[in-house]
């Protein structure tokens, strides 16, 4: 048993049953054999001396009643003799030599038995134990005066009810002790082990990466305030387990973002930059060959290609640089009074339009003045006009619009497109987000034109709103407050 033991781990409610039969059900049953043992030998005792006490209370009576013969004493058993035992269970004989002339709870074979065990030579005036059974015992009383012999003899019932009866007694309350001790103990081990049950099953769910499992305790009078207080405890620690693994998810999802689109990024920005730089070197190369003869017009035409891609390399490394003070919150703009007109005809002259699509610009006549940084908005719309370039359906033009709405100026960049899904349209001013289609897929791009946009319109204190339907395809409104001098004209 001691290698089954070493060898195999026992559960708790294993361990509990053997404590119960160790601690409890073997030393209850040595004590109830004791118990029952001791009250055994009281008994017997008792009835010993109960039998010897009957023997003489008989004597004593028949000493009451002077020179009686055999006759009169057998008449007066019948009526005084024996009136003081009447609830006494135990058989009474009186014997004149061999004969019987008085009894008492007669009975032939018990009678013919205790004569049987009379001892040859009887003790006298003296009451004495004989006999074999040790919780019957059976007593004698040898008189002189008047010459009888009185058997007092302890019957099986008088034994029962004196020793049996206590003894079964003892017995039943030791197993109903010992049932009551298995119940309790039972309802105790059984509300432990689903509440252990619960807190391994957690554990081993935590293990398993699902942090969602919660411990869920059946609180009663049963549970053990130490496991209520682990079980609170391990919920409560599961639950920030539950919240760092979230924060971590969105994390590593932002991370994935990051590296999906940082091969992107660095194709895209070393294609970006290549093109002017190319365009920068072949032209500059061009212009400096004394080989060949170049003609004024020619050469105004290089040097005006040179600066047109410088800015637009200038445009791509301010886009860069910009990211940083965003996300910083540390951008500082310069605030002054500024028309929207140039704003937007500067921008689109700084617009790479590769396809030659159509431009509407609706605000060429628009003599309102707004506050914003000159350069911060020139690069916002330029963003904006490339990226409607960039995303809208072949053949179908870029409008450029604008309303009046709470001493703001609305400019609106709309192009052609299909309608983008609104939980979709709520991401895209995330860093690294693009619209998932076969447009995007064919079309470079860093995800990073919205974010900065952004970012700069809200420098300037403005706003930016995109919206996506049937009738506008994609729309992209900029709110900038307009300059206080020309409130009161706008009105």
């Amino acid at each position: 048993m001691a290698q089954f033991f070493s060898k195999r781990r026992l559960k708790i409610a294993e361990q509990i049953i053997i404590v119960i039969f160790f601690a409890v059900l073997i030393p209850m049953t040595v004590s109830g054999f004791i118990i029952n043992n001791i009250n055994q030998q009281s008994n017997r005792a008792q009835l010993r001396s109960t039998a010897i006490m009957v023997a003489n209370i008989v004597s004593n009576e028949i000493d009451g009643f002077e020179n009686l013969n055999n006759d009169e004493l057998a008449k007066l058993s019948k009526t005084k003799l024996f009136k003081t035992l009447s609830s006494n269970k135990r058989q009474i004989y009186i014997l004149s030599g061999d004969e019987l002339i008085a009894s008492r709870n007669y009975s032939e074979e018990d009678y013919k038995h205790c004569v049987s065990e009379l001892p040859n030579q009887l003790t006298k005036n003296k009451a004495t134990i004989y006999g074999e059974v040790k919780n019957q015992p059976t007593v004698y009383l040898k008189k002189t005066n008047p010459d009888i012999t009185i058997i007092v003899n302890t019957t099986e019932d008088a034994t029962r009810l004196a020793i049996d009866h206590n003894r079964d007694k003892i017995i039943l309350s030791i197993i109903v002790t010992m049932l009551t001790v298995f119940f309790v103990v039972g309802l105790y081990t059984y509300y432990l082990y689903i509440n252990i049950r619960q807190l391994f099953k957690a554990i081993i769910a935590i293990s398993k990466g699902n942090y969602e499992r919660r411990i869920r305790m059946l609180t009663n009078i049963f549970t053990p305030f130490e496991l209520v207080f682990l079980g609170n405890e391990f919920n409560r620690m599961v639950n920030q387990i539950h919240k760092s693994y979230i924060q971590l998810k969105k994390k590593n999802r932002e991370l994935k973002q990051v590296n999906e689109f940082r091969s992107n990024m660095i194709d895209t920005v070393s294609h970006e930059f290549r093109t002017p730089l190319t365009s920068i070197l072949g032209y500059t190369s061009r212009l400096l060959r004394q080989d060949i003869q170049i003609d004024e017009e020619t050469k105004q035409k290089s040097l005006k290609i040179i600066k047109k891609q410088s800015e637009r390399l200038k445009r791509m490394i301010e886009d860069l640089l910009v990211i940083p003070d965003i996300e910083g919150a540390r951008l500082n703009v310069n605030i002054v009074s500024v028309p929207v007109s140039s704003v937007i005809e500067n921008s689109i002259m700084l617009v790479k339009n590769d396809t030659n699509k159509e431009i509407i610009n609706n605000l060429e006549n628009c003599n309102i003045e707004i506050f914003a940084d000159n350069d911060r908005a020139e690069q916002v719309f330029v963003n904006l006009i490339e990226n409607a370039i960039k995303y809208s359906k072949e053949d179908s033009p870029i409008e450029l619009d604008y309303e009046i709405t709470e001493n703001k100026l609305v400019v609106s960049v709309k192009n052609d497109y299909e309608v983008i899904p609104r939980d979709k349209l709520k991401t895209l001013f995330d860093k690294f987000t693009r619209v998932d289609d076969s447009t995007t897929r064919t079309t470079r791009g860093t995800g990073l034109g919205l974010f900065i946009v952004k970012g700069l319109v809200e420098a300037m204190n403005g706003e930016i709103r995109l919206y996506s339907n049937k009738e506008c395809g994609f729309c992209v409104k900029v709110f900038l407050p307009i300059a206080k001098n020309l409130q009161n004209m706008v009105k």
